[in-house]
């Protein structure tokens, strides 16, 4: 078992303060982070805690699971490996052009070459 756990279904008035207070009932909490909204500024409803230790960990799910906080059930687990994402189509539209671009002034600079 790992140390960094999951924590869902928080009330959106939750901030990386209260979490880590909630969770230090438990142990050393080595870190604890809300994701937020970059735009609103609002929370996501989740974040991640990271404890001292597997143990610490493993007391902070037994203990936080399921209780009631603000209204909300919170639901704490393991955190899992985040997963590959596909990059952004924002970010894929930058690199073709950036390709276009490079192959264009290639062209220019061949065509120069020969005249």
């Amino acid at each position: 078992m790992g140390n960094k756990l999951y924590v869902g279904n928080l009330p959106y008035s939750f901030r990386d303060e209260d979490m880590q207070q909630a969770f230090s009932a438990f142990g050393n909490v080595s870190s604890a982070k809300v994701m937020m909204e970059r735009e609103t500024g609002r929370s996501k409803g989740f974040g991640f805690v990271e404890m001292g230790s597997d143990a610490e960990a493993q007391a902070a799910i037994k203990g936080m699971n399921g209780q009631n906080v603000g209204g909300r059930d919170l639901v704490v687990n393991e955190a899992r490996p985040m997963e590959p994402r596909a990059p952004a189509p924002a970010a894929t539209a930058v690199a073709t052009a950036v390709s276009v671009a490079a192959a264009a002034v290639t062209a220019v600079a061949a065509a120069a070459a020969t005249d």
